[in-house]
């Protein structure tokens, strides 16, 4: 059926899209050959392969290899239809998420030069591959969002879709927990900051003297995204900067560079290129603090006082996250933590779960408050925090009541599967797709190669 072939292939396409892009490493092996062309689009053998390893990577089992096809066909027929249909991304969020991916890979690879040395390349060239697949992928997910995004779920149909379930077929639920946390980051020690600022100072002194700025933030600068190009990061509006790093740039005429400024990424020198209207555009240098050598005394100190508070009920955990958590991402819903997929504050209790946080939890009391303790960020940044275990719902059969967002989700994912089957069957005949005849046994929307083929551009 096209409709259930569809269905699993977008599962597979999400799975594909919420992974970093590779890039060809120089061990690697190359397989150039084409094996599909929707358009002016192309899938290389090698995308095939390389999807397949991923997942074996990832200890999970991989789909079929024309399963594998399909979602990559998928994903180049959408590409293909967003050139039609005028679907783009604007290349500012495209260059947002690039320095986002490379900040994580460096975190990965531990340094610049492990990832140079792993893979053969210059970094500005894996840098240009990279955006290419960043683009795509961001230009799917938007051909997506355009496709589904009128779509509604009521508690009428959630409720249909329960009772459609047979009562000895309901589905046996994991135990679920939902955690808060209150995260205070560990503070760069005055010797360090002393470090920095002696060193940005001596950058300054060299511009003065007749150095290029954009050179020395090329050698220098700890801002990847920017470092690359000079430091350069292009014009911004007003409000679109951290206020200390913004209120000191709009101080400055053109080619003047400020005095240190702290914000919370590290410290900068701040080089103001030019003002347009209510934009500017600057450089900076940035330094940051040696996250493994900063001080944890005074944010220890802290959550053990305000954990204090809330065992005695003097200040709710909510409250004491919404005001003091660093936390930005968790702060504002009372410092409660979501799983990651799914969006909700009820987190399956099983292997998906952080280890070490499993293990924290399976020791603890439903309403209990940790004392502070070491905290890594996603992001590499060190931190103390007290883990609120609010609640646990124990393993049981599917309850419409209980596990209603759930089965929200589920309705939802079942229309917007719909909608964009819908969408292929309208749009299969908008693009030519020819797929090599080695793959002739993979039906491809549910067809033969050869019917495939034929069906574009008619």
């Amino acid at each position: 059926m096209l409709k259930k072939r569809i269905t699993i292939s977008l599962g597979v396409l999400l799975s594909c899209l919420l992974t970093i892009p590779a890039f060809s490493q120089g061990q690697g092996i190359t397989l150039n050959k084409i094996i599909a062309k929707v358009d002016n689009y192309y899938v290389l053998k090698s995308d095939l392969e390389r999807t397949y390893q991923d997942y074996v990577a990832q200890n999970q089992t991989p789909p079929a290899k024309c399963q594998l096809l399909e979602s990559l066909v998928i994903q180049k027929m959408m590409l293909a239809k967003s050139e039609i249909d005028s679907v783009f991304v604007d290349d500012k969020l495209v260059d947002n998420q690039l320095d986002s991916r490379m900040s994580y890979m460096i975190q990965q690879f531990g340094s610049e030069k492990n990832i140079v040395e792993a893979y053969g390349k210059s970094l500005e060239m894996l840098k240009s591959e990279l955006r290419q697949q960043v683009k795509e992928q961001m230009t799917i997910q938007k051909m997506q969002s355009t496709i589904t995004e009128k779509i509604k779920v009521t508690p009428n149909d959630v409720r249909k879709f329960f009772n459609a379930i047979p009562k000895d077929s309901l589905p046996y639920m994991p135990a679920e927990v939902e955690v808060g946390h209150i995260v205070r980051f560990a503070k760069i020690t005055k010797e360090q900051k002393d470090e920095l600022r002696k060193r940005l100072l001596d950058l300054k002194e060299r511009v003065q003297k007749g150095e290029d700025f954009a050179k020395l933030a090329k050698e220098f600068s700890e801002d990847v995204g920017s470092a690359q190009n000079g430091g350069d990061l292009g014009y911004a509006k007003r409000g679109a900067m951290v206020a200390p790093f913004e209120g000191a740039a709009l101080k400055l005429k053109p080619g003047e560079m400020s005095d240190i400024v702290e914000t919370e990424f590290g410290l900068h020198l701040i080089q103001l290129v030019e003002t347009r209207g209510a934009e500017y555009h600057a450089r900076h240098i940035l330094l940051r603090p040696d996250y493994n050598r900063l001080d944890l005394t005074d944010p220890t100190s802290f959550l053990d006082s305000l954990r204090t508070l809330i065992v005695a009920d003097s200040l709710t955990f909510a409250k004491a996250a919404k005001l003091h958590s660093e936390d930005k991402g968790t702060s504002d819903a009372g410092g409660l933590i979501r799983d990651p997929e799914s969006g909700s504050s009820m987190m399956p209790m099983d292997g998906s779960m952080d280890y070490s946080l499993f293990m924290m939890l399976d020791s603890m009391k439903v309403g209990s408050v940790t004392v502070p303790m070491p905290y890594r960020t996603e992001d590499g940044k060190s931190a103390m925090r007290i883990l609120y275990f609010k609640n646990k719902v124990p393993p049981h059969t599917a309850d419409f009541k209980t596990d209603f967002e759930k089965l929200q989700n589920i309705v939802m994912a079942n229309k917007k599967n719909r909608a964009i089957d819908d969408w292929f069957r309208k749009s299969v005949g908008d693009v030519y797709i020819t797929v090599d005849p080695e793959y002739n046994s993979c039906r491809i929307f549910g067809t033969s190669q050869e019917s495939a083929a034929s069906s574009g551009g008619n």
